[in-house]
């Protein structure tokens, strides 16, 4: 195992715990802002805003952005 792997799966729970909390503050904005938000509506759209950003970063990473980050 590599030494980025066993950092990852030290890591992996504060990652996804972080993850999940931008999804799930960009969803009381949501509600917060539009009157009778559709909730399942407003999941996918950020949902896919996430995913375009996260595809975003692979690309930067396969472009060498962040090799010394």
């Amino acid at each position: 195992m590599t030494p980025q792997e066993k950092e990852l799966q030290a890591m992996r729970s504060e990652i996804t715990k972080e993850l999940r909390a931008v999804f799930k503050a960009n969803m009381k904005i949501f509600d917060w802002d539009i009157p009778e938000n559709d909730d399942d509506a407003s999941a996918k759209l950020i949902l896919d805003t996430m995913q375009e950003a996260l595809d975003e970063l692979k690309e930067e990473v396969k472009a060498g952005k962040y090799k010394n980050y």
